[in-house]
């Protein structure tokens, strides 16, 4: 990770004639925010002077309390390389902090940072590599997006087949140049469907990569005529967008802890009490890494999503595979999330859960090494094999009963978060959809 100074981004800037600055962060909801500033104003902002109004942010504070300040992180700062030489435009993400000069106990990057202090404390870094799956769609006259998709590609299709190939092309061209290793791109199972690899990251640098992944994709896909999706499933009958994550612990030296070429599956303790940890909370947890209504029309039999808590070396029905590399690769990989989530949340709670795994030396059950998708309900439940929530409602209800993972959160993010998810499940349930009227309007 590069260190940069306040004075090299002010240097930066000059040298290469930036006139405009996005000050970003991430709301509660996994959107991300910004505040835009001209270049005068950047040595003010980058001295933690700028405010903002976090009342008007969802998930944030109530308006008696409602100034906030922008801290930007120097080491964030990238200069958007398709605004061209002439009035060039850069970013840098902030820390956010209360009116009293504290830092927010609702800004996502915070919460991770606690969980990754807590690790550094027990003498461990963890690095996150995703796995951000999306489609293309066409949008209509009017610039609205629409469910038209732009190819009928398949898995690893090729042009003229992939009609999305420039786009995509175009997307890795400009993460390459603003720093980011990809390591690989192609077309996904689904037609529209697209995955652009690119390489892991200490937690933090990863969240803050994912949140400027999807807005680099979304804005070349625009410049495409395209409209990029990271909804979980936008589409009925085919697979929906995952956002598989690979998981490990280094120690403060660097070495893989998770690797112990002299254990079984050449897994360390500290791998097995991570993992049994993230499966003992994975329900509560569920309510984040897979978090809108829509999240769990992909977590469904039949379109190879992970919804059985079992974890294998050898195929990818469970809900944790372990990739066949091991040594510096050796890693875990929740295959649950999806790309609808807030990245700083997700691998807090996965941290915090797998640190509480090793603390408490929790094993994970017996991997299963058989196709559960053919598994039928007796031979789960024989194998002691559960489920994943089965809907947002049934998430929240795990995330409720869960203390541990609720402080993980912050009492502030748990009661706001929670609090927000039942109002939108009851939206919800009082919308009249297309279904209903396809189903109802005509027989009754």
């Amino acid at each position: 990770m590069s260190t940069l100074t306040n004075e090299d981004v002010l240097r930066l800037s000059e040298e290469y004639g930036v006139e405009f600055v996005r000050l970003q962060f991430t709301d509660m909801f996994g959107t991300l925010k910004n505040v835009a500033i001209t270049v005068k104003q950047l040595e003010k902002a980058l001295d933690g002077e700028l405010m903002f109004d976090g009342s008007s942010i969802e998930g944030y504070v109530r308006i008696e309390e409602s100034d906030m300040y922008l801290r930007p992180d120097p080491n964030t700062f990238l200069i958007f390389p398709w605004m061209g030489h002439e009035g060039a435009e850069a970013r840098l993400i902030c820390d956010i902090y209360d009116h009293d000069n504290k830092p927010f106990e609702g800004d996502p990057r915070y919460v991770l940072k606690r969980a990754t202090q807590k690790a550094a404390d027990m003498g461990y870094l963890m690095n996150v590599g995703a796995e951000c799956e999306f489609f293309l769609f066409h949008t209509d006259n009017e610039g609205v997006p629409t469910t038209i998709t732009h190819d009928k590609a398949g898995y690893f299709d090729l042009t003229p087949i992939d009609l999305g190939e420039n786009a995509r092309r175009d997307m890795v061209l400009n993460l390459e140049k603003m720093g980011f290793e990809t390591e690989a791109s192609h077309h996904e199972v689904a037609p529209g469907q697209h995955e652009i690899g690119f390489k892991y990251n200490e937690a933090i640098t990863s969240a803050d990569n994912i949140m400027t992944f999807k807005y680099v994709v979304r804005n070349i896909a625009q410049r495409h005529g395209l409209h990029a999706t990271f909804m979980p499933k936008p589409i009925f009958g085919v697979a929906g967008s995952g956002m598989h994550t690979n998981m490990s612990l280094s120690n403060l030296d660097g070495r893989n802890v998770f690797y112990d070429p002299k254990s079984p599956f050449e897994l360390s303790r500290e791998a097995l009490y991570f993992m049994g940890g993230v499966i003992k909370h994975i329900k509560a947890i569920t309510a984040v890494t897979n978090p809108t209504i829509n999240s769990y029309k992909r977590l469904v039999p039949g379109y190879e999503a992970p919804i059985n808590i079992a974890w294998s070396t050898g195929n990818r029905s469970p809900l944790i595979r372990i990739p066949s590399k091991r040594g510096a690769s050796t890693r875990i990989e929740l295959r649950s999330p999806d790309p609808a989530c807030n990245p700083y949340f997700a691998s807090a709670l996965c941290l915090q859960a797998g640190l509480k795994g090793i603390e408490e030396k929790i094993m994970p059950p017996e991997p299963v090494n058989q196709n559960i998708y053919e598994m039928d309900s007796q031979a789960r439940e024989k194998a002691g094999i559960e489920s994943l929530p089965m809907s947002l409602k049934e998430a929240i209800e795990e995330l409720k009963k869960d203390d541990f993972i609720k402080e993980a959160l912050g009492q502030h993010v748990a009661e706001l978060f929670i609090e927000a998810k039942e109002i939108e499940i009851q939206r919800f349930n009082e919308q009249v959809h297309q279904w209903e009227l396809d189903q109802y309007l005509a027989r009754f």
